[in-house]
C-alpha cells in the first residue's frame, strides 16, 4: 500500500479483505467484502430502488450498479438491473470495469491524516478474516439495514464486516468515510469563514479549511468516536426483524432503534 493509493492486484486478494472502487469520476466509491472463489459480497442500492435518505446525492452519488445490464452475467447471473440490498457477485461485477483498491484498517493518525480522501482507511482494527466472512455471509442472507448514501451505505456495511462495529446515535450523518469526504469540504469552508476576522490571506483560509476538513475526518472515524457499540452480527439481523436492536457495549446490554 502507498502513501497516496491503495491500489491492489487481484492475485493478492485474499479472503477478509475489504475492498472498493471508485465510481462517477472518483467522486463515490463502491465496498464490498472479498470472499474468496473470486467471490464478492456486498451492499448495494440497486437501480430504481427507493432510498433511506430520499435526497438528490443519494441518486446522483449512490453509484452502485453503474452499468444497466439487462443480462445476468454468465460467471455470477449477477444482474444490476434488479440487484439491490445484500448481493453476491464475482469479482469482475463488483469491479464495473474500475481499478481495485484494498482498504486499510488499523493505520495510524499521521497516515490517516495523510490521506487525502475518506473512505479508503480507519483507524479501527479488523476483527479475523474468518469473523468478516461470517459476518458478511450472514448479512447475505438475513439483509442489512435499509440503504442510505449518508447513514448505511456499502461502505459501513463492509466496516460492520470488519469490525462489528456501527454507530449508535440516532439521526447521525456522515458516518463513513466517503460520506465525511462529500460534505466534508463544504462543511469546512463554512466552519472556516469565521478564521476570515483572523486572517484575509487567500492561502491561510485555505489552510484553515484543509485543517477543519482534516479534524472531522478524525473526530469522525469508527476507530476513533465513542458513540460506536459492538454488535454480534446475528443479534443485529433479529433486531432488524423486529425493528429493535440489542447491542452490547462492554457487559451492558441497551436497545437501539435502527
Amino acid at each position: 500500500m502507498g502513501l497516496l493509493s491503495n491500489r491492489t492486484g487481484k492475485e493478492s486478494l485474499k479472503s477478509g479483505d475489504h475492498i472498493y472502487s471508485w465510481r462517477t469520476a472518483y467522486i463515490y466509491a463502491h465496498h464490498g467484502i472479498y470472499v474468496g472463489d473470486d467471490k464478492v459480497i456486498h451492499f448495494t442500492r440497486g437501480l430504481g430502488q427507493e432510498v433511506g435518505t430520499g435526497t438528490v446525492l443519494d441518486v446522483v452519488l449512490a453509484s452502485s450498479a453503474p452499468k444497466r445490464n439487462l443480462t445476468p452475467c454468465p460467471k455470477c447471473a449477477y444482474r444490476s438491473s434488479d440487484s439491490c440490498g445484500v448481493i453476491s457477485s464475482c469479482l469482475d461485477c463488483f469491479l464495473a470495469g474500475g481499478v481495485l483498491y484494498r482498504f486499510e484498517y488499523g493505520v495510524n493518525p499521521a497516515l490517516f491524516l495523510a490521506k487525502a480522501r475518506g473512505g479508503t482507511c480507519t483507524l479501527a482494527n479488523s476483527d479475523p478474516d474468518e469473523m468478516v466472512i461470517h459476518r458478511a455471509n450472514h448479512l447475505l442472507n438475513n439483509g442489512f439495514r435499509c440503504y442510505s448514501l449518508f447513514k448505511s451505505n456499502c461502505e459501513d456495511f463492509a466496516i460492520y464486516c470488519k469490525t462489528g462495529l456501527l454507530v449508535a446515535e440516532r439521526g447521525v450523518v456522515g458516518q463513513s468515510g466517503q460520506a465525511i469526504s462529500v460534505i466534508g469540504g463544504p462543511l469546512a469552508a463554512v466552519l472556516s469563514t469565521p478564521f476570515h476576522l483572523i486572517t484575509t490571506n487567500v492561502y491561510g483560509m485555505a489552510v484553515t479549511a484543509v485543517g477543519v476538513y482534516c479534524a472531522s475526518r478524525y473526530a469522525a472515524d469508527i476507530g476513533n468516536r465513542i458513540d460506536v457499540v459492538r454488535i454480534p452480527v446475528e443479534e443485529l439481523t433479529a433486531g432488524l426483524a423486529s425493528g429493535r436492536v440489542q447491542v452490547v457495549e462492554g457487559n451492558q446490554l441497551a436497545a437501539a432503534s435502527h
